[in-house]
């Protein structure tokens, strides 16, 4: 507004101004014509709409009480005076107006937007009521005589009115003609006149929130001889507070309102063709809403629930439906879960995302509400067809391309941030054949004829596809190919994550007739397999080891593991001391465990306990003792002092039991290994006699099962939620942090410290000594805790070994009053932002 305008303050409400307005009781003012009035009068309860593009000038406006004065110029607006405005909103939309003054209008008609020239010296103050009309709503203010055309219009006024206020109204009583059923007379309420009855309320579990407190405010209408009703009583005052502007959508009949108009917006348009949801949006079927809002779901990426229904009590027929997203509400407490060993995961976090249907009276179901916001994540496009209510809709998808890192990423850019990660695609233009380490002498196994070509043909292939395709062959002394080394793109990006840790698996040489087949295999944040790298060796010297450790660095671009495992094997073991030097170098229990099943394979006839035993004896044992103790007894119990297989690994014991190798980092990786046998399943390929090409193509599938299962562990968690034993911040730090399968093993050592006591302390400086123990038990555990950094560690060993804080540590953390789990023992390889 202009800068001469002077300020608008509030006044109580005026009486009558000067003059009164003798006319008809429709006061029309075109804004495009020049209007010139002697007087401008005050305006009660009322809004004032002046639309124009001009400059508007007005002398003398007068108080306009409870009004709305819309001024939205685009070019300067002069008013020299204006009067007070009590609760209103001013904007000019403002062409060329002038009027001097405009007399009192009480109860008049005003619509200020037409084309037509109006002059009016006086305009009596009649019992006629005001419009106040804006671009898209008309409010008119009830007064006592106000005619309307028919009930529903008196309805219409007093909800809008009502709305502008903020409160609510409900119809209360009807008085109908005797004769022909008509509405005689009908009075309109607050939706808080009156008191809830308490004799319906008594038996009630869950009471309903009191909302009425006795209002009195009220609009009655009565019929006249002309058909038309008028106002004969309308009371303004209420004993409660309004409420306000941010909250005024929740009133009853302002939703009702809105509803009228979406449903009149959608008979007019074409509401849905952009497939999102809409208020008042039609249907002609229950079965036709749900198909379009899971429609919806899908693209946006949730899962629908059918929640609740509400049926007609004469036909049956569905009256209103709510379809809600599949993790809404909370999952109720159950007595029988404290008795169950694996119970399910939480899906349910409250989510109020919904769609609300009902009938109306045209048969058609149309939405009364919609709630678009989510209060978690949502599923990315390329796993949507893993949600419950998406499996019918979509189609099945190639693993290949597809993202594992729970990301928002499209499938061609996962694929590309993949590829850039391992140098974007260096490898393009390299010679696959090392003719700089060819083996000194001849293979020691040879080729069926014609294979050599088909694996060249078979590698050119893939990295033709994919330049990021990595493989290397190495030729023996007389040019032939010797060993073949070999990784595709997310094989680099696997060990880039959870390289830490590599098993080099060459089981397939315990099985006769059989390719020789070697891999490079670790275990992801799920503790699920995923392999480095592949190899088919036809000869076994030192050389080919060191020609395939080093091509294997090579492709991981020299990134070394923490811990690396092998089988017992001289010829491996010195390969490494050249290339790894200074990389802690075990020998894999699992594949001692291999080599014993094939050493007493005899003594499994007749006794269905020895491989209890004899597993006992490999993977169970965590402390020295025990694993002596149990060892002996097994030799005992079987008469097995003799067997001298046995005598020589019990020698090198140091090498390969787990009790020995608990200060190396592991990540657990023979449960992974025992839980799924990778050569078994590829034994029926490997077969020297048979094609190599169905076995590329075989493990190939093989991988791809790997990767698919990693998307659905990734899927499972960003839908799921472990159960808490309790409610403890730790656990629920570590749910937060910690993929599923590695908060269950942490969870558990929780437990279990809950019953360790502390039996000793002893403090040396910012040095604690603890000795702790399970109570009832005799041993012993050390634990130290530096004050000084906050650091804890056991003699256990088992966070050196796992990467989990045991159960002992657990138990000092809580002791010295530490309630959340210190960042520098959350190893990342174990969380949800693994790969990130």
């Amino acid at each position: 507004m202009g800068s001469g305008e002077p300020d608008i303050t509030g006044h109580p409400r005026e009486k009558d101004i000067e003059n009164e307005c003798q006319t008809s009781s429709t006061l029309v003012v075109d804004t495009e014509q020049e209007s010139q009035s002697p007087k401008e009068s005050f305006v009660e309860q009322g809004q004032v709409v002046i639309g124009g593009e001009h400059e508007s000038q007005s002398p003398t406006v007068s108080s306009v009480d409870k009004s709305q004065v819309v001024i939205d110029s685009d070019h300067d607006s002069e008013t020299p005076s204006v009067s007070s405005v009590d609760k209103s909103q001013e904007e000019i939309d403002g062409e060329d107006c002038q009027t001097p003054r405009v007399s009192n209008v009480s109860k008049f008609e005003m619509d200020v937007a037409a084309e037509q020239e109006c002059q009016n010296p006086n305009a009596i103050s009649a019992g006629v009521s005001v419009v106040v009309k804006s671009e898209d709503d008309v409010y008119v203010i009830p007064k006592v005589g106000m005619e309307f055309e028919s009930e529903d219009d008196a309805y219409k006024c007093y909800s809008r009115y009502a709305v502008l206020e903020g409160f609510s109204i409900r119809k209360d009583f009807v008085n109908k003609s005797r004769v022909n059923g008509a509405v005689v007379s009908r009075r309109y309420t607050c939706y808080r006149q009156g008191y809830r009855p308490t004799k319906y309320t008594s038996n009630v579990r869950k009471s309903r929130q009191e909302t009425r407190t006795g209002c009195l405010a009220h609009m009655t209408i009565a019929r006249q001889p002309n058909g038309k009703f008028h106002v004969t009583h309308f009371e303004t005052k209420h004993n409660h507070e309004f409420v306000t502007p941010s909250t005024a959508h929740k009133l009853p009949s302002q939703k009702r309102l809105k509803f009228a108009q979406a449903v009149e917006a959608d008979s007019t348009s074409h509401s849905g063709m952009d497939g999102v949801p809409k208020l008042g949006m039609g249907f002609d079927s229950e079965d036709h809403a749900y198909e379009f809002y899971n429609t919806y779901a899908g693209r946006v990426g949730f899962s629908v629930r059918k929640d609740y229904v509400n049926r007609s009590k004469i036909d049956g027929a569905v009256a209103s439906r709510r379809f809600t997203c599949f993790r809404e509400g909370f999952r109720q407490k159950d007595k029988r879960d404290m008795n169950v060993k694996r119970p399910r995961k939480e899906t349910r976090i409250g989510c109020l995302a919904q769609l609300v249907i009902s009938r109306q009276p045209d048969g058609k179901y149309r939405v009364t509400h919609f709630e678009e916001k989510h209060n978690h994540e949502l599923v990315a496009a390329c796993r949507v067809r893993m949600l419950r209510s998406q499996k019918r809709l979509a189609a099945a998808q190639a693993v290949d391309g597809n993202f594992v890192d729970g990301s928002k990423i499209e499938p061609k850019s996962a694929c590309e941030l993949q590829y850039k990660m391992i140098g974007d695609c260096e490898y393009i233009g390299y010679d696959p054949i090392d003719y700089k380490s060819k083996l000194p002498s001849r293979r020691m196994r040879e080729l069926r004829e014609g294979e050599a070509e088909r694996m060249q043909q078979y590698f050119q292939s893939k990295q033709l596809k994919n330049p990021s395709f990595f493989y290397a062959i190495q030729l023996d002394a007389d040019d032939q190919i010797a060993n073949v080394f070999w990784a595709d793109a997310k094989m680099v990006v696997d060990y880039s994550d959870f390289g830490d840790v590599v098993c080099f698996d060459t089981t397939c040489r315990l099985y006769r007739d059989c390719r020789p087949f070697a891999t490079f295999i670790g275990m992801n944040h799920h503790k699920q397999m995923v392999i480095f790298g592949a190899a088919l060796l036809y000869d076994e010297t030192v050389e080919s080891f060191k020609w395939l450790f080093q091509t294997f660095m090579e492709a991981m671009s020299g990134k070394k593991p923490k811990t690396i495992l092998t089988d017992e094997d001289a010829t491996i073991t010195e390969a490494i001391d050249l290339i790894l030097p200074g990389t802690p170098h075990r020998m894999c229990v699992w594949h001692v465990y291999q080599n014993a099943l094939k050493q007493l394979n005899h003594m499994f006839v007749g006794s269905g306990s020895f491989i209890n035993d004899l597993s006992s004896c490999f993977f169970e044992h965590e402390e020295e003792e025990d694993f002596i103790n149990g060892w002996k007894a097994m030799l005992d119990v079987y008469g097995l002092w003799e067997n001298e297989w046995l005598h020589e690994i019990f020698e090198c014991r140091e090498k390969w039991a787990v009790v020995y190798g608990r200060h190396n980092f592991c990540a657990d990786l023979k449960s992974a290994l025992l839980r799924e046998n990778f050569t078994a399943t590829l034994k029926k390929y490997l077969k020297s006699d048979s094609d190599v090409l169905p076995f590329f193509k075989h493990l190939g599938k093989v991988v791809n099962e790997w990767h698919y299962k990693e998307l659905e562990a990734n899927f499972d968690m960003s839908q799921h939620m472990p159960r808490l034993m309790g409610d403890v911040i730790m656990l629920k730090q570590a749910r937060d942090i910690y993929t599923p399968k590695i908060f269950e093993l942490f969870q558990l050592e929780y437990e279990t410290c809950l019953n360790i006591v502390v039996n000793q302390c002893t403090e040396s400086e910012s040095l604690f000594e603890y000795k702790v123990s399970i109570y009832g038990q005799p041993r012993e555990y050390t634990v130290t805790f530096n004050s000084t950094d906050e650091t804890v560690a056991c003699n256990c060993m088992k966070f050196e070994f796992m990467g989990v804080l045991c159960s002992h540590a657990l138990k000092v953390l809580d002791y010295r009053n530490i309630k959340l789990l210190p960042t520098k023992y959350i190893l990342k390889r174990w969380t949800k932002d693994a790969r990130v």
